[in-house]
């Protein structure tokens, strides 16, 4: 598995950690270990213009996932399928509001919607009541367990 990292957002981010926030949702989601996935950090001005191009929706938003090859999930003791997962785009200006809200870090938000991106890139959505308890469940029990790893902190 690799994760290639751009940051155009002008804001130093820990890009590390969001490297093995990312490596560490694959390999719980059971991805391919030769699958790729690249996140992209942008400022406001790029987000917006990513948002109304692909979602015709004005104004920046916090996170788009972008999925190349459809992967899904692998499944227990069965063969995950290897290809390009796709690009995670996040902004972390809007992420810096959302952390404040939320009364946590900047990194805590940062590592919640590379996982939210994550989930998209595997074919998880949130339209539906069914769909968002699925996919919110398995967000939190991924932010939980990576809290949880030696070296991490909750």
């Amino acid at each position: 598995m690799s994760v290639e990292l751009t940051n155009e957002s002008g804001l130093a981010i820990d890009e590390e950690s969001l490297q093995r926030m990312t490596l560490f949702g694959m390999s719980r989601m059971r991805v391919h270990k030769d699958a790729d996935v690249a996140i992209v950090l942008v400022d406001e001005a790029a987000m917006e213009e990513l948002h109304v191009q692909w979602m015709g929706e004005s104004g920046p938003t916090d996170v788009l996932s972008f999925p190349m090859d459809e992967l899904r999930p692998g499944a227990e003791g069965g063969e995950e399928s290897e290809g390009i997962l796709g690009d995670i785009v996040l902004c972390p200006t809007v992420a810096v509001a959302q952390a404040e809200t939320a009364g946590h870090s900047l990194m805590d938000e940062l590592h919640l919607l590379t996982i939210h991106g994550l989930l998209h890139l595997l074919g998880f959505d949130h339209a539906t009541p069914e769909e968002e308890k699925e996919m919110f469940g398995l967000q939190a029990q991924i932010l939980q367990s990576f809290a949880k790893e030696p070296g991490e902190t909750p």
